[in-house]
């Protein structure tokens, strides 16, 4: 059994906002950042993140999201499973009785995640300039309670992840399939028509939290 008193996480930041993305999008969310990232793409939105940090044991992280009103707990970073006892935080915040999401980049393993959790997995498009450092054997282990993010930057972005789609038959994989455009870089209209024009199996998303507050941390 974790010893919540001893085991701890570098913490880059715990606040209560609204979910901007993803399957819970709009729902009230505890969001625990991690500190640390090994990748580096290109239209990163937490490089503060990266550093730094406030070294906390899993008992201190508890009784923070248990400070909030929400039963939802988003772990996001930088990349959360960079971490180890990013795994044992998971397993203790599902035992607390929260719906847990982990916000994961495609470069780290998923296998040992606690079943309760629903992997928001981002796989990484060439523009992102860490296409390369995705675990693609992931998608073999992903279900219907797990789900894929693309960020589109470009046409070849869309391209290649309409491609992804059909390789790993993800639509039928997991349960959802999201298309975000890359904030500030594509038209999020221009994404919707091509998605249309496709006919895509997917949902595609913007960053409600950006809509409403801009880009800032803590929200």
């Amino acid at each position: 059994m974790t010893n919540l008193s001893k085991e701890s996480l570098r913490i880059s930041e715990i606040f209560y906002s609204l979910q901007g993305e993803a399957r819970e999008s709009g729902l009230p969310t505890v969001f625990v950042r991690l500190t640390g990232c090994p990748l580096r793409c290109t239209y990163c939105d937490s490089e503060y993140a990266f550093y730094g940090g406030e070294r906390m044991t899993l008992e201190q992280i508890l009784q923070q999201v248990q400070s909030h009103p929400a039963r939802h707990v988003c772990v996001t970073g930088g990349e959360p499973l960079a971490q180890p006892n990013c795994l044992p935080l998971l397993e203790a915040l599902c035992d607390a009785g929260y719906s847990v999401s982990l916000e994961t980049s495609g470069a780290m393993p998923v296998d040992q995640v606690d079943p309760r959790v629903s992997r928001v997995v981002d796989l990484k498009t060439p523009a992102s300039g860490e296409q390369h450092r995705n675990r693609m054997e992931n998608m073999q282990v992903l279900t219907r309670d797990d789900q894929i993010k693309f960020v589109i930057c470009d046409r070849g972005d869309y391209e290649w992840a309409r491609f992804t789609l059909d390789q790993y038959n993800l639509p039928e994989r997991v349960g959802e399939v999201l298309f975000s455009p890359s904030y500030e870089q594509l038209p999020a209209r221009q994404l919707a028509e091509w998605v249309l024009a496709d006919g895509l199996p997917v949902r595609m998303q913007m960053q409600l939290h950006k809509l409403l507050w801009g880009d800032i941390p803590g929200v």
